[in-house]
């Protein structure tokens, strides 16, 4: 699996984005090899983030891709909740986002080893005991 955060669906759907035409190539080459998959929390994230800024058109053509099957998308559940704040309580150092959080119960629990980020928490992220798993992040 590849777990695909908003900062990667961003790139995706907004041209002029810098991330854009990475974000696309990187796309391309992982659906071959990975089955992509995301959260409801990240879906929800992502369609606020491009209706803010790329319009409500955008969003609804964003909503119309997952509802289409670009992504399999998953549930974060009370456990991943939970787990998602001990995550926020473990890493005082950091400014991750609830999303952030539960993403990376989520990853944790179902225990995906690759995202498509461009967002630096999923490169800072250590989980596992004593903190030695790092995910691989695409693009590199």
């Amino acid at each position: 699996m590849l777990f695909v955060d908003t900062s990667a669906f961003y790139a995706l759907a907004d041209r002029s984005d810098r991330h854009h035409a990475e974000a696309v190539s990187t796309l391309r080459e992982s659906v071959e090899s990975y089955e992509p998959v995301t959260s409801d929390h990240v879906v929800v994230e992502s369609w606020l983030l491009i209706r803010s800024r790329l319009g409500r058109p955008a969003a609804l053509s964003f909503w119309d891709g997952i509802a289409g099957g670009a992504v399999a998308l998953l549930g974060i559940t009370a456990q991943d909740f939970w787990r998602g704040r001990a995550i926020a309580g473990q890493w005082p150092d950091q400014a991750f986002s609830i999303v952030d959080c539960t993403s990376f119960a989520l990853i944790e629990r179902l225990a995906i080893a690759r995202a498509f980020a461009f967002d630096v928490h999923f490169r800072i992220f250590r989980y596992g005991p004593l903190r030695r798993r790092a995910l691989e992040v695409v693009p590199g």
